[in-house]
């Protein structure tokens, strides 16, 4: 309880960890005067006990396989084929928001979803001059939107590696929720088991969010810059995680790599030789105690 008797107000890092609201409050003071005229600031409430965070979340691409969209929305079926049929070419995106997915408060372009936001592309309708070649190169062209690459015809989409999105999130979503609602906000037909957040530090160390954990309340905690640390979404079966001490020989060319695995070779056997000479000299001392016993007793 408080000085005053009140119960005091926490904020979940994790289901087994709990930050008090003072301590988060001048955290996230920094962090809102960072964002300081931005739409990243963030706003808090209270509710059953708890301070609850919310605001926009930025997320970077980390992908390195492609994710499969759906070719329809749920209440109107809309397939990029039939523009191509229709003898249309999409020329521009506008940004922010619209086409690429973003919300109202986005900064940059994002991932082009499907139907709703397609509906908002610009389209320029040339005549209707194309030979059957030029509208078979159509039919099978892989486009690039700001540096994703997108099949029209089978639906699978490249994110660009380290491109930023965005979701509005709160402190009461778990990983696993933002990495849904992530999802469906780009009509991604790819399960969120597929996909975990890690936190990526300047310094090479990646640390993974656990499914219990609060990517808000993390994203507080770990500060505003993202120079120092950023939140990518990778495959689950290709991410791993490095500690800090890993991350610093990381750091270094291949050829100093291989002097350090020398000179700890060399500790090694330094080591092993030291062991084995401390515990041969104690066998000895016990073979010797042994061998003065067997001689007392013989001559008892």
């Amino acid at each position: 309880s408080s000085v005053m008797g009140e119960p005091q107000t926490f904020v979940k890092l994790s289901e087994e960890k709990l930050i008090p609201k003072a301590d988060i409050l001048s955290l996230l003071r920094t962090y809102n005067c960072y964002h300081e005229g931005k739409n990243f600031q963030l706003r808090t409430r209270e509710e059953d006990g708890e301070l609850v965070l919310e605001g926009l979340l930025n997320i970077y691409w980390g992908l390195r396989r492609p994710i499969r969209l759906q070719m329809h929305d749920d209440n109107e079926r809309f397939r990029l084929n039939s523009l191509l049929s229709e003898e249309c070419v999409c020329v521009s995106v506008p940004s922010p928001g619209g086409a690429m997915g973003c919300q109202e408060e986005d900064e940059s372009p994002q991932l082009l979803r499907t139907r709703s936001d397609a509906s908002f592309m610009r389209v320029q309708r040339r005549p209707k001059t194309h030979t059957a070649r030029d509208l078979q190169r159509l039919r099978t062209q892989r486009f690039s939107i700001n540096g994703h690459f997108y099949n029209h015809k089978t639906s699978v989409f490249t994110p660009a590696y380290g491109s930023v999105t965005n979701v509005r999130v709160n402190s009461s979503m778990t990983t696993r929720q933002v990495l849904n609602l992530l999802l469906h906000k780009f009509r991604v037909e790819n399960k969120s088991e597929e996909f975990v957040l890690y936190m990526v530090h300047e310094s090479g160390e990646r640390t993974c969010l656990r499914e219990g954990e609060y990517p808000l309340v993390a994203r507080v905690l770990y500060g505003p810059c993202e120079k120092i640390s950023k939140l990518f979404i990778t495959e689950t079966d290709l991410g791993e995680e490095v500690t800090y001490d890993v991350a610093q020989y990381i750091k270094f060319e291949i050829p100093v790599l291989d002097s350090f695995v020398e000179k700890l070779k060399e500790e090694e056997e330094r080591e092993i030789n030291k062991l084995t000479k401390k515990y041969s000299a104690l066998k000895s001392m016990i073979l010797h105690q042994l061998e003065d016993k067997g001689h007392a007793s013989d001559m008892v």
